[in-house]
């Protein structure tokens, strides 16, 4: 009996473990090749890898940049909006974001926004230099109206 149970447990872990490599070999697939900017290949990836692991906030992420070049802001938004969700310090996600709300021209959400990127930013702080000028520029011209 014991036995039986041991060797169910080792079947148990041995399945998680298949699943976190498939998960983590579809985003490693999905990555490739939207860097090669096969991005209809690349999203069946990062969707695959998202069935795996529905808390793999970096698919989210490729998902909404894949969604940007197809110009579909909606589904840009949304998958972004997850990443943000599983992921609040992704530096990236956030700065997408604001440049969404940049284009709106929803300053007010991007000075919040622009708050929250100064706490967490470590490799992306100098798209903060970006962010005020795109706002600068954006305030001159509502002025000039």
């Amino acid at each position: 009996m014991i036995l039986k149970i041991f060797t169910f447990c080792i079947f148990i872990l041995g399945l998680s473990s298949i699943a976190n490599a498939s998960e983590n070999n579809f985003y490693d697939k999905g990555k490739k090749l939207f860097d090669e900017e096969k991005y209809d290949e690349s999203k069946f990836q990062f969707e695959r890898s998202i069935v795996y692991n529905p808390k793999h906030s970096n698919s989210y992420l490729y998902l909404g940049k894949i969604f940007k070049i197809e110009k579909n802001t909606k589904e840009e938004e949304k998958n972004i909006n997850t990443a943000l969700l599983l992921d609040p310090k992704n530096e990236e996600a956030m700065y997408i974001l604001i440049d969404l709300e940049l284009e709106r021209s929803n300053f007010s959400k991007v000075q919040d926004l622009k708050k929250d990127f100064k706490k967490i930013c470590n490799t992306l702080c100098e798209k903060l230099t970006s962010i005020d000028t795109r706002l600068k520029d954006f305030e001159k011209k509502d002025a000039s109206w």
